[in-house]
């Protein structure tokens, strides 16, 4: 992911946030702000042909260099293009990234209701950690979060 490629990444998280069952986030941040919430390492795109059709990328989850080595997961997909493998690609780059970027623990947190999500983290290796139950509220609504982790076998063992 380059700054070229942020006006489509944007979109794609608009497209995300607008299901109601991505993210807590009601708006997309500028590029600064999001810039400085990532790691500058693992942040990747998929292309169909020259236009982005997902995004994916890890935010630290602490600055306290106990964690440094666990991050956070977001993976979002186009709403044109999802049911192709995009994010499975997406997912699997990613943890690759992060393995060779020295990541030894990442985390995800889904909500209930985003199945498709939940078994996409599943099949790449997360486990289900438990449910964090009435998280944050959204839209007058208290909304449950997922958590789930995936420990490298290669790095920190």
């Amino acid at each position: 992911m380059t700054t070229e490629d942020w006006t489509a990444v944007a979109a794609i998280y608009a497209d995300g946030i607008a299901t109601g069952d991505a993210t807590f986030e009601t708006n997309v941040p500028d590029w600064l702000d999001w810039d400085a919430e990532h790691l500058s390492a693992c942040r990747l795109v998929a292309k169909e042909a020259v236009t982005v059709a997902g995004w994916a990328a890890l935010s630290p989850v602490s600055d306290r260099c106990a964690y440094g080595g666990v991050a956070e997961v977001s993976v979002y997909v186009g709403a044109g293009a999802r049911g192709r493998g995009i994010g499975k690609a997406l997912l699997i780059e990613l943890i690759k990234s992060s393995e060779a970027a020295g990541i030894w623990t990442l985390q995800a947190g889904i909500f209930p209701e985003n199945e498709t999500s939940i078994a996409l983290h599943r099949d790449a290796g997360f486990r289900v950690i438990g449910t964090r139950e009435r998280l944050g509220e959204m839209n007058g609504v208290w909304r449950d979060v997922m958590l789930l982790e995936r420990r490298s076998k290669a790095i920190g063992v």
